[in-house]
C-alpha cells in the first residue's frame, strides 16, 4: 500500500548562539518579534519549508515532504545565515532529528467504523464529534485516523519506516466481506469482542 508524506517535523543544532535581531534585519525571509514569540521564524522558497530559529543555535524545521527537502532546507539556511555570522559553519554532514512524520494512505475500500468500534481495543469513534475513528498503535507509537471511505491519516512517526508498519498493523486487522452485494473491509478483533458505551444485548 502506497502513503505520500504531508509533512515532517525535524529538529537540527547550529552549535553556536545566533544573533536574531540582527539576521532578521539583514535576511528579507526572516522575521523575528520576541514579544510574540522567542524565535526567529525563516521561510525558505526552495525547498518550501520553515524554519524556527532559536538563539542557542537549535532550529526546529517543518514542511518538508521528504527528508532530503529538511537536509536541503538546513543547508540553505545555514549558508545563508554564515553570511551574517561567519561562526556559523556550513557542514558537509547534517545531523538532524524527526519529531513527527503524518502522511496519508488509503484502503481504497469501506470501512464499517461501528463494527471497528466494539471489536477492537484502542480504537475510538464518535461520529458526533469526529468523522472518522481514531486508532492508537503502540508499537511503533503511532496515531491513525481512519475514516469509512478507507483514508487514512498517520501521525507521530518517527520515521518512513515507522509510517509503513502502522499501515502493515491495519492491514492485518482487516478483512474482507460481503455486506448486501458491497465489498467492504472490517476489523478482525485480536481479543475477545468487547462493547464499548453500551452494554450488549444478551
Amino acid at each position: 500500500m502506497s502513503y505520500k508524506i504531508q509533512n515532517l517535523v525535524a529538529s537540527s543544532n547550529l552549535e553556536t548562539t545566533l544573533d536574531l535581531y540582527n539576521l532578521a534585519a539583514a535576511i528579507p525571509d526572516v522575521e523575528y518579534e520576541p514579544e510574540q514569540f522567542p524565535g526567529a521564524i525563516f521561510k525558505l522558497k526552495e525547498p518550501k519549508v520553515t524554519l524556527l530559529l532559536f538563539k542557542n543555535g537549535k532550529l526546529i524545521i517543518s514542511g518538508a515532504s521528504n527528508e532530503d527537502d529538511i537536509v536541503a532546507g538546513i543547508k540553505k539556511a545555514t549558508k545563508l545565515i554564515n553570511e551574517i555570522q561567519k561562526e556559523v559553519k556550513i557542514k558537509k554532514s547534517i545531523n538532524y532529528n524527526i519529531l513527527n512524520l503524518v502522511a496519508t494512505s488509503n484502503l481504497n475500500k469501506p470501512v464499517d467504523l461501528f463494527q471497528a468500534a466494539v471489536t477492537l481495543d484502542d480504537i475510538e469513534y464518535e461520529p458526533e464529534q469526529f468523522p472518522g475513528a481514531i486508532i492508537r498503535i503502540h508499537n511503533p507509537k503511532i496515531t491513525i485516523l481512519l475514516f469509512k471511505n478507507g483514508k487514512m491519516i498517520c501521525a507521530g512517526a518517527k520515521s518512513e519506516a515507522d509510517i509503513k508498519k502502522s499501515i502493515t498493523v491495519v492491514k492485518k486487522l482487516l478483512k474482507d466481506n460481503n455486506s448486501e452485494g458491497e465489498e467492504k473491509l472490517s476489523f478482525k478483533p485480536e481479543k475477545k469482542t468487547i462493547v464499548k458505551k453500551s452494554a450488549k444485548k444478551k
